[in-house]
């Protein structure tokens, strides 16, 4: 199993001035601090207009800034959101493969629908209709990626002549492909399509056991909708570490429930008004009553969960622990065929300096056990599927429309003079263009025939 850091880059009210800026910079700190140690994967997410909860509404560019500050850790989109009301699917290749240049090809290409009215309606996104967007984004995106040259496409969502989309990525055919899911029904989906599957939920190693399984089985049906097919199911958990529990506890379990609770309140129970809501103190007068009570009294020395209860209130837990209490948990995901755990370090008013302590301790302590048995791990599973996914990339249909022998694209001079007859004013230019003559230079608007 493989570790990685995710970032919502939450910041609770009130804001100082400077507030964003640290908090991006302390993030890069981390990142760094995190290759450096051996952890495998960063995600970062897009998101828009959610205050609070995440001020991530431009992954490419944090992403591009850890990459520069990084060897080998992976950089993960974690995710796009891949409707073209949100992003072109021409621009989302765009810029996944310039990232996967400047990182050396360290890019994973995570994509999503997103679950949040705020963004949907400021972007004009239907709910019912945000999953054939996603579909129909992710599969123009793959194929500009991929195709020298994109052939075009006339679809629903997405119309557009054929390109040459360029550049094309240093991972070839394309960096592997992931989508989020907080729900088993899109675990199957994701297995059909080839997908790698983000399980953007909080849930025990158990129940995570159940969903690893499915997908792989369901991988026996798999279409994909790329050019490679990802068979790997990642979990996310709330992450801090120290050697006391009770410390642990204290620096990490009420950020952990204040992103669940924010979590929550965008996608389910809140009113939110745009620059005004408090989501801090919403969270402090409300967690109890909505299951996020992180002042329910934890007995030392128990088995770690995702969540914890005393009576009628609950909290999150996750790897909220001692060094050997993560360890009985890891090893529980690990037994469970994830095949990437992803903490949530940065969350709430958790401090930077914590944050820091619990990457050292982890990836000096914790981490090397795990990368032990890794590699072994990962060979025996993709022996395993290697005839399940042989046998889905021979059913995938290419039928992507093909650039038509003539097809050409005209200077944009060219087409707005043929549209007014003047075609021969144009090859005159052309022709003293290229002797260094003056027709172009000299060209005033007035004496361009106006358009009818």
């Amino acid at each position: 199993m493989r570790f990685g850091i995710f970032y919502e880059h939450q910041l609770p009210r009130p804001w100082a001035e400077d507030d964003e800026y640290r908090l991006m910079q302390n993030a890069l700190e981390q990142v760094e601090l995190a290759d450096k140690l051996g952890i495998e994967y960063v995600w970062e997410v897009e998101h828009h207009f959610l205050e609070e909860y995440s001020h991530s509404s431009a992954p490419e560019v944090f992403l591009a800034a850890a990459s520069q500050r990084t060897k080998n850790i992976r950089l993960g989109h974690g995710i796009i959101q891949t409707s073209p009301l949100y992003n072109h699917p021409a621009r989302t290749a765009e810029r996944v493969a310039t990232l996967d240049l400047v990182s050396g090809g360290r890019v994973e290409f995570g994509s999503g629908e997103s679950a949040t009215t705020g963004e949907m309606g400021g972007f004009n996104v239907d709910p019912f209709l945000k999953r054939e967007q996603w579909r129909e984004g992710l599969e123009v995106a793959v194929r500009c990626l991929t195709e020298t040259p994109f052939g075009g496409v006339d679809g629903k969502w997405v119309k557009m002549p054929p390109r040459n989309v360029v550049p094309k990525p240093f991972q070839r055919p394309h960096p592997p492909l992931w989508v989020a899911c907080s729900r088993r029904d899109t675990i199957m989906l994701a297995a059909e399509l080839g997908l790698g599957s983000l399980t953007f939920a909080f849930i025990d190693p158990e129940e995570a056991r159940g969903w690893t399984e499915a997908h792989e089985k369901r991988l026996a049906k798999c279409t994909p909708i790329g050019e490679l097919v990802n068979t790997d199911v990642a979990c996310v958990t709330p992450m801090m570490v120290h050697r006391d529990e009770r410390e642990a506890i204290r620096r990490g379990l009420e950020g952990g429930n204040f992103f669940g609770y924010s979590l929550a309140f965008y996608a389910a129970f809140g009113n939110h008004v745009p620059g005004t809501t408090d989501l801090w103190k919403d969270f402090q007068s409300k967690r109890r009553e909505r299951g996020f009570d992180s002042e329910v009294a934890i007995t030392e020395r128990q088995e770690l969960g995702a969540k914890v209860a005393q009576g009628e209130t609950t909290a999150l837990r996750g790897a909220v622990g001692t060094p050997e209490q993560l360890r009985g948990y890891l090893r529980r995901f690990e037994a469970a065929g994830v095949d990437q755990l992803i903490f949530v370090l940065q969350a709430g008013k958790n401090r930077h300096e914590h944050i820091m302590e619990a990457i050292e301790l982890f990836g000096r302590e914790i981490l090397p056990e795990f990368k032990d048995r890794d590699q072994k791990q990962r060979d025996e599973k993709a022996a395993r599927l290697a005839p399940v996914v042989d046998a889905a990339l021979a059913r995938k249909v290419r039928n992507a429309p093909r650039m038509p022998a003539d097809y050409n694209v005209p200077a944009v001079m060219k087409e707005m003079m043929k549209a007014v007859g003047g075609d021969a004013l144009l090859e005159k230019i052309a022709e003293e263009s290229a002797v260094g003559g003056d027709s172009f230079r000299n060209l005033a608007p007035r004496e361009v025939p106006p358009s009818e």
